[in-house]
């Protein structure tokens, strides 16, 4: 994750010199406890994280401290060798995971607290990476040095910053465990505890105030998607009715086809009771004819023509059944119908005329002359 400047921090002395110098709490409580141990001693720990650019400006983070255990000396001068650096390295591989060796520390017991040409050449030995750190620890007092343009340069002042950080609390248990705790310890703990409180309590009060801005977003954004949906229920509600009217429109209209369609049906059924009751009709004209041509016949033989009394005194007398089918099998006494006929287009037909029409309805006993029907036999006058 690429760094950015911490948000919770406390300013140690005049932090305007570059680089800036940001130091974890954890670490800075461990370098204190150190301080303390190294009152008569000189202790040696060798400084871990990483350096970096935010913004155009160089920084280094302090996140990790590993104690050189062979590094408690008397001499008035100690410094750091080619072995302990080594070790520390195989070691911050154990403990620390990610963290490079960004510089050094050391305690200076009963003494002036200064930078000595031991020191310095130590470092540019074995440290002469640009912005390599090392900081010095006496009595209530401390120094903090760079190294840049080819020589350690004293920083005004750094930065003590919070974060997690689980190595080296993890760290800092395990030196205790093994060299135990101490009064002063307990004290700078407490001191540190409290900033870490401070910083929680900070952090504590952001979160509540962005919880506080999330809850009101997501209040906002439940009101637009309750609007949202009453809108569209109304939408639909009154789609909903268009449709149920469509519907009972549709249903009034097939209604009103059927009934068309049972009309229809009657009408037709009503045409052909017609055209039945014309055809009956016709058949009841025919045989009224026959019987009075049959009666004229025998008119015509007691009137006493040769003819006839060659028949009668022959013994014969004629059948009016036969002389119906015989006025019915000539095709000049009836009009069989046509498929487009009508009354007058038949009277014009047979008669060239239109003015046989009524003799044709009263001849056939027709009612009405529009009702005939394809095939029916119709008596001409």
């Amino acid at each position: 994750m690429e760094r950015q400047f911490p948000k919770n921090v406390k300013q140690i002395g005049n932090v305007s010199d570059s680089p800036r110098i940001y130091v974890e709490d954890y670490v800075e409580t461990f370098l204190n406890q150190l301080e303390e141990q190294g009152r008569e001693v000189t202790i040696t720990a060798f400084l871990l994280g990483e350096k970096v650019q935010i913004e155009g400006e160089e920084c280094i983070f302090v996140t990790g401290a590993l104690q050189v255990k062979d590094g408690i000396l008397e001499e008035i001068a100690p410094v750091i060798t080619k072995e302990e650096l080594e070790t520390a390295k195989v070691e911050s591989r154990e403990y620390f995971h990610e963290m490079d060796i960004i510089g050094w520390f050391q305690t200076v017991p009963d003494r002036p607290l200064a930078l000595s040409r031991e020191m310095a050449k130590a470092h540019e030995k074995l440290m002469p990476e640009k912005n390599s750190l090392l900081i010095l620890k006496g009595q209530e007092e401390e120094l903090y040095f760079a190294y840049k343009f080819k020589e350690l340069m004293e920083i005004g002042g750094h930065y003590i910053f919070y974060e997690k950080n689980p190595d080296m609390q993890s760290y800092m248990i395990r030196e205790r465990r093994q060299i135990g705790v101490t009064p002063s310890e307990v004290v700078e703990d407490r001191a540190a505890k409290d900033f870490r409180s401070t910083i929680k309590g900070r952090m504590e009060v952001r979160e509540q105030r962005r919880e506080s801005r999330y809850v009101y977003l997501t209040s906002v954004l439940l009101v637009v998607i309750v609007l949202a949906i009453g809108i569209s229920t109304m939408n639909n509600y009154d789609k909903m009715n268009s449709v149920q009217n469509s519907i009972e429109t549709l249903s009034s209209n097939m209604g009103a086809n059927g009934s068309s369609g049972k009309n229809a049906q009657n009408n037709q059924d009503t045409q052909e009771t017609q055209s039945q009751d014309a055809q009956n009709s016709d058949e009841q004209s025919d045989q009224q004819i026959a019987e009075q041509t049959g009666q004229g016949d025998q008119g015509e033989n007691a009137g006493g023509t040769d003819e006839a009394s060659q028949e009668t005194n022959g013994g014969t007398t004629p059948d009016p059944s036969t002389i119906q089918e015989e006025l019915q099998g000539s095709s000049e006494d009836y009009y069989v119908v046509q498929k487009g006929d009508t009354l007058d287009l038949i009277s014009k037909k047979l008669y060239g005329t239109t003015s046989e029409t009524d003799a044709i309805c009263r001849m056939n006993g027709l009612k009405d002359g529009n009702l005939i029907f394809i095939g029916q036999k119709l008596l001409l006058p």
